[in-house]
């Protein structure tokens, strides 16, 4: 594969990698997740949504590796997937904060 066709396939990876950035719901489970760990039922209650869509959000997170899940008794329990993921949230308020005061 040239040069080029690998730097396409990761520019797409990247761009489908954005695009669970741009919806506002999706944002809003990350920023939750970014603050603590958190079960469907009170991630459900704290956004003011039903399980059903959250549960819904979060298989579309997790299957983009944003997230993570792990057994807690009868529960699953939700967390940002690595650094990485809290990093691109930081750096993208960050800029939006440097936006309102330039």
């Amino acid at each position: 594969m040239s040069e080029l066709k690998q730097d396409d396939e990761i520019l797409y990876d990247l761009a489908d990698l954005f695009r669970m950035f741009a919806d506002s719901t999706r944002v809003r489970v990350l920023n939750e997740l970014r603050k603590r760990e958190v079960g469907v039922t009170e991630l459900a209650n704290e956004l003011q949504m039903t399980t059903s869509a959250i549960s819904h959000q979060l298989r579309t997170l997790k299957d983009a590796r944003l997230i993570r899940a792990r057994r807690d008794g009868k529960g699953i329990i939700y967390s940002l997937a690595d650094d990485h993921v809290r990093t691109i949230l930081d750096m993208g308020m960050e800029h939006l904060e440097e936006g309102k005061h330039s």
